[in-house]
This record gives C-alpha cells, sequence and structure tokens, in this order.
C-alpha cells in the first residue's frame, strides 16, 4: 500500500516549507508522535510501519515492553545526519569541544569575521 499526499489547496507562496524528518539538526523538526507496536505485527507488516516511522516515533514492543526502536529517514541527508549525530566519535568531539570552550580555549566569533 502507498502513502499518498494530498495537493494544498493554498498558492504555493503561503505554505511554508514542509519540515525534512529523521534527524534534529537545525531546520529539522523532531518526532513528536509515538506509536507502539508489538514486535509480531512489525514482523508481519514492515512495509507498513517504515514510511509511518518517517514521521512518528515507533517503539516495538515484545510481551507489552519496549524492545526497540524503528526510524525510518525521508531521505539519504537524513540517514548522513543521524549517523553523524549518533555516532561514538562524532560525539566525542563534541564533548570534548564543549569542554574546551568552558576552559575558555576556543575562538570567539568575532575573531573569524
Amino acid at each position: 500500500m502507498t502513502l499518498q499526499k494530498r495537493k494544498s489547496k493554498s498558492s504555493p507562496s503561503s505554505r511554508k516549507p514542509a519540515p525534512k524528518h529523521g534527524s534534529t539538526s537545525e531546520g529539522r523538526q523532531p518526532r513528536t508522535t509515538l506509536r507502539a507496536v508489538a514486535l509480531a505485527e512489525i514482523k508481519d507488516d514492515l512495509s507498513k510501519y517504515l514510511p509511518l516511522a518517517v514521521d512518528e516515533e515507533i517503539v516495538i514492543t515484545r510481551h507489552g515492553r519496549p524492545a526497540g526502536i524503528l526510524i525510518g529517514f525521508a531521505s539519504e541527508d537524513d540517514w548522513f545526519d543521524y549517523r553523524l549525530e549518533h555516532h561514538p566519535e562524532s560525539l566525542r568531539c563534541i564533548t570534548e569541544a564543549r569542554a574546551a570552550l568552558r576552559e575558555g580555549r576556543g575562538t570567539p566569533l568575532r575573531e573569524l569575521r
């Protein structure tokens, strides 16, 4: 089954740009809705739930308890952003950079201009 988008009746200039999903990077909206689905249901109909996971968080349950999460990506860029945001090396670099800034070891933005 394919989900079809409805055409907007508003003029193109009055429409807000659609947010990209799958990442919380600047300019992107985090997922706000949550859906719990049994593992057996996900296994039986993964192709139904994967597109839904682009716009909402799908918590996979086993015996009624959270066991995993299904994350969908609207584009390859969203996948790349997600990997960067969750990669241990990237997170380590961010943590070190923030610590350095707190200790005064940084370059003020005004000096970069």
